[in-house]
């Protein structure tokens, strides 16, 4: 009867709007949506199908000559099982398994399938708590992988799981993620507040939005996947349990019960299925959403280690970080590494970039030839022969041999050696030079 793949689809999509407008291509659906030579459902549902029970509806091809009849949303849900001829770059196993053994401790195998949710905590944590939950997927990426690619066995095996259980059931692996992530982002941003006057402001009060980050943890988690939730009620729950903290001294443990309270509201009373498949973002979206939370991510550890990390001097008394931050743009080394740097743009500008990196290159002394003429006490404009007079006068002066005192010999060798290195260098810059500059003349003179 000429059946073809089927897939989960949103209506929302183009290919959605296709099949509503009698336009997909290549497989003509029947008027009535009934397959032939079984009993259908007027409206197009197969009757007894799982489909049928959990609120989708399907759509087969039912030959030749038929005319795609557009089915009707069931609610909220809007799917079909579509017959989808412009699927989207299929997944595959293999570069998963490469991704996540060469960057899954930083989530590269969830960008690659899609999972951004899962991808950021994973970047987060190093692989889900130092790599506990990467390793844990070695066996999850097949599936990860059918539901990427949106298998029909896969949706086969889901629309059963939809009718055995209204709700998501238990999962404990997902329960404890919950916990730990909803701690982690409390926990990181109650270390981001600064405990001391700060710019002469008090921002202790902003420990009231630990609460928010603990939510926002929970419900990351929640939303990973087949399974959904709403924000506000995680929120909710973190925030009575964050109430324990004026009973509960220690905040290891009030932390924990705000995380433990808000992972409970999520998964008694908001988790439930995720019936209409996720639009499919962009690259810039995907990218704009990371970014962003990145950005955040990232502010907010940058605000512990600057509020309230510390360094040890000399004294071995510490020194707050912004502190010391304060004192190194007021050094005169700053200083004048500023003005270097100003020295450096104006002069760019004047006499060009090109001989400005010149400039700057020969000034690093990367072959060591004006360290060398330092060390020989000679000027740049030395022939071999006074370089070679230098080296021989100030060998002699300072041989280890001639000094008696034993305190006095290391220094006196080092400087010999020292003496011995700058000859060298210098030799070789000046054969080298002789060198480019009798094979310039005896090209030349061919040529004449």
């Amino acid at each position: 009867m000429g059946l073809k793949k089927t897939v989960l689809h949103n209506n929302n999509n183009n290919e959605g709007n296709d099949i509503a407008n009698g336009k997909i291509r290549g497989s003509p659906a029947s008027a009535s949506g009934k397959l032939r030579g079984s009993p259908a459902a007027p409206s197009g549902k197969i009757r007894g199908s799982p489909a049928a029970a959990s609120g989708y509806e399907m759509i087969e091809d039912s030959g030749p000559g038929s005319v795609p009849q557009p089915a009707k949303p069931n609610g909220d849900t809007k799917l079909e099982y579509v017959e989808q001829n412009m699927l989207s770059e299929k997944k595959s196993v293999v570069v998963a398994y490469l991704l996540w053994l060469v960057g899954g401790i930083f989530g590269l195998h969830h960008l690659y399938l899609r999972r951004d949710r899962q991808a950021f905590l994973w970047w987060c944590s190093l692989g889900g708590y130092l790599g506990v939950g990467w390793l844990s997927e070695i066996f999850m990426i097949p599936e990860y992988v059918r539901d990427a690619n949106e298998d029909p066995q896969y949706l086969k095996v889901f629309i059963a799981k939809m009718q055995a259980y209204p709700r998501p059931p238990y999962s404990s692996k997902r329960f404890m993620g919950q916990i730990m992530f909803g701690y982690l982002f409390g926990q990181l941003f109650s270390s981001a507040i600064p405990q001391s006057i700060t710019g002469g402001m008090d921002l202790s009060w902003l420990h009231w939005f630990i609460p928010l980050f603990v939510s926002l943890g929970v419900w990351t988690v929640g939303n990973i996947g087949r399974e959904c939730g709403i924000w506000w009620p995680c929120f909710a729950g973190a925030f009575v349990g964050y109430l324990a903290r004026f009973y509960i001294y220690d905040e290891t443990y009030s932390l924990l019960v705000t995380s433990l309270l808000s992972a409970l509201v999520f998964d008694s009373f908001v988790k439930q299925w995720r019936r209409t498949p996720e639009r499919r973002r962009s690259k810039g979206e995907r990218t704009l959403y990371l970014g962003t939370a990145v950005c955040i991510y990232v502010a907010i550890w940058s605000s512990v280690v600057l509020f309230n990390g510390s360094i040890t001097d000399d004294d071995g008394g510490e020194v707050p970080i912004y502190e010391a931050l304060q004192n190194f743009l007021a050094s005169a080394w700053w200083t004048d590494l500023k003005q270097a740097l100003y020295d450096t743009y104006t002069y760019g500008q004047h006499h060009g970039w090109y001989e400005t990196w010149r400039e700057v290159f020969e000034s690093m002394d990367v072959d060591g030839e004006r360290t060398a003429y330092k060390v020989l006490g000679v000027s740049a404009t030395a022939s071999q022969a006074d370089i070679t007079a230098a080296y021989r006068k100030l060998s002699k002066e300072n041989h280890p041999d001639k000094v008696k005192d034993e305190s006095q010999r290391e220094a006196a060798h080092k400087r010999f050696i020292e003496i011995q290195q700058a000859y060298n260098v210098l030799s070789k810059i000046k054969s080298n030079r002789r060198r480019k500059n009798n094979k310039y003349n005896g090209d030349d003179a061919i040529k004449l």
